[in-house]
């Protein structure tokens, strides 16, 4: 009788899938910090009781997520990861399912909404004056048009440029592409007729003369079109 019938092949990537989760919990437990080393992969195997061939992959895995790195006499430790770096790879709306697309266009318009109060303690009065250039470069029917994406990263690129979060202006990069890619597919309601809203400019003068709650309502009356494209009953 041939045994090598009985047998199915080995799950050996769920052992990996559980000993990445146990390193990464063990980095958390111990509190490591950057710079910090991590144990050997011998003391891995002899710890874990798995192989060294499974400890090195699951080892890949944090370095391809920016988790740790090789130094020169202190082996693997721990760096700062990139989190744009692996999550930009994946950005990519004709590979991502139809409810994560959606989630992404609705983050986008949470985000806008919610740094009113950031933007009115670091805008400077140069900064007025760079929106205003940027309002005058748009064309005049720009008021009435729903959306534009070299004037979304134009004018929305400022306003993330002006909170001084580097991270929140790196994810922005990523998200505009996928928001534009939702507008112009078939995912959402059919373009609704447009009617007039806080433009650009009507922003701006809010920047200028306004107040954090009076910017929170203009942008959630600048992006009412698109709300209405997710909530419509239509």
């Amino acid at each position: 009788m041939d045994f090598t019938t009985q047998f199915n092949p080995v799950d050996t990537s769920s052992l990996v899938d559980r000993v990445e989760d146990k390193l990464v919990q063990l980095l958390q437990e111990k509190k490591l910090k950057v710079g910090d080393s991590i144990p050997t992969e011998l003391e891995l195997c002899n710890s874990l009781g798995v192989s060294r061939t499974v400890v090195r992959e699951a080892l890949l895995r944090l370095r391809l997520m920016g988790l740790i790195e090789s130094k020169k006499k202190k082996g693997a430790v721990i760096t700062s990861p990139d989190i744009f770096s692996v999550l930009s790879k994946s950005m990519n709306p004709h590979i991502l399912d139809q409810d994560t697309l959606r989630d992404i266009f609705e983050i986008r318009l949470v985000l806008e909404i919610g740094m009113a109060d950031i933007l009115f303690q670091r805008i400077t009065p140069k900064d007025i004056e760079e929106l205003k250039t940027i309002v005058d470069n748009e064309p005049d029917f720009s008021q009435d048009h729903l959306f534009n994406i070299e004037h979304e990263i134009a004018f929305h690129g400022k306003l993330y440029e002006i909170t001084g979060n580097a991270t929140l202006k790196k994810f922005q990069s990523m998200l505009l592409p996928i928001f534009d890619y939702v507008h112009n597919s078939g995912l959402l309601k059919k373009q609704i007729q447009l009617h007039k809203y806080v433009s650009h400019k009507g922003l701006v003068e809010v920047l200028e003369n306004g107040s954090p709650e009076l910017f929170r309502n203009a942008m959630r009356n600048h992006l009412e079109n698109h709300f209405s494209r997710l909530f419509s009953s239509e």
